[in-house]
C-alpha cells in the first residue's frame, strides 16, 4: 500500500473541522505548510449522506475524521458513527487517499454499558476492515469536558460522581499529536494518548467547579456511574504504552477564562 512522506507537504481533509479539535488541528496543519480541506455542513459537506464529499476529497492526500455525533442516543450515535465513516472510507478508496486517521475515545473497548463508546468502536472496527490505509488515535477525555461531565453528574442538587481513575488531556496537545500522527506513515493499527497525570474523576470535576467559583457538593460514589456506564480504575486510562501530553489541569484551570 502507497504511504506518505513525512517531509512532504500534503492537503488534507479534515472531517469535523469546525469543531474543537477540528479548528486547532486546521490551524497547526496550516501553519506548517498543508493544504486544509475543512469537511463540515456549513462548507457543503453532509457525511451522514455523502452529499458534497466527492468534490471536497478530490486530490486529497489524507483525511483526519474528528467529527463526534450531535446525539449521544445510543441508536443514533451508532448510526452517525457507521454512516459518516463509510462514506469516507468508500470515498478515500475510490480517490486513493493514502492515510485515514480517526480520533476515538481510550476505553471505547472496555466500557460495554456505554452506547457512545459501543458506537466508537463499531468505527473502529469499520476502520480495520476497510482498504485505506490508517491510523486511530485513542484519547482520554479533554479537560475542555470538565463542564459537560459535571453537569450530567448531577443529582438532587448535588455531584454525584466515582472515584475511577482518568488521565484527562488538553485539546490542544491532541490536536498536536493528531498533526505528528498524519503527517507520519498509516501505523494500521491503535495509538494511545493520555495527559501527564492520572485523577480520580470526582477530583476532576471537584477542581474545575473551584476553579470557576461554583458553589458545589461532591457526593463520591465508587458505584455512580459515567454518562450511565459503570467504570473502574482501568475503564478510562491507557492501557501499555501511551503518547502523553504536555499540558497539565492545574495549569489549564490557571489560566481559564470564564
Amino acid at each position: 500500500m502507497p504511504t506518505l512522506n513525512p517531509k512532504t507537504k500534503m492537503k488534507i481533509l479534515i472531517a469535523g473541522g469546525n469543531g474543537l479539535i477540528g479548528k486547532k488541528l486546521a490551524v497547526l496543519l496550516e501553519r506548517t505548510g498543508n493544504e486544509v480541506v475543512a469537511a463540515s455542513r456549513s462548507s457543503g459537506v453532509d457525511l451522514m449522506t455523502g452529499k458534497g464529499l466527492d468534490a471536497a476529497i478530490r486530490g486529497v492526500d489524507a483525511v483526519v475524521d474528528v467529527l463526534n455525533s450531535p446525539s449521544f442516543e445510543d441508536q443514533a450515535v451508532l448510526e452517525f458513527f457507521q454512516a459518516t465513516t463509510t462514506h469516507l472510507l468508500q470515498a478515500e478508496a475510490a480517490t486513493g487517499v493514502k492515510h485515514h486517521v480517526a480520533l476515538s475515545v481510550v476505553g471505547s473497548d472496555r466500557v460495554p454499558d456505554s452506547g457512545y463508546l459501543r458506537a466508537k468502536s463499531a468505527q473502529e472496527n469499520l476502520i480495520k476492515a476497510a482498504n485505506v490505509p490508517f491510523t486511530i488515535l485513542r484519547a482520554t477525555q479533554f479537560f475542555e469536558f470538565a463542564p459537560g461531565i459535571a453537569q450530567f453528574s448531577v443529582v438532587d442538587g448535588k455531584y454525584r460522581l466515582p472515584t475511577a481513575l482518568m488521565q484527562p488531556v488538553a485539546a490542544d496537545d491532541v490536536a498536536a499529536c493528531l498533526v505528528e500522527v498524519v503527517s507520519a506513515a498509516p501505523r494500521n493499527g491503535i495509538l494511545e494518548l493520555g495527559g501527564p497525570e492520572k485523577i480520580r474523576l470526582h477530583e476532576f470535576v471537584d477542581r474545575y467547579l473551584k476553579a470557576t467559583e461554583v458553589p458545589h457538593t461532591i457526593e463520591i460514589d465508587p458505584t455512580a456511574t459515567y454518562f450511565g456506564a459503570a467504570i473502574d480504575d482501568r475503564s478510562l486510562v491507557p492501557q501499555g504504552h501511551a503518547v502523553l501530553g504536555n499540558l497539565r489541569y492545574q495549569d489549564w484551570l490557571e489560566n481559564l477564562r470564564f
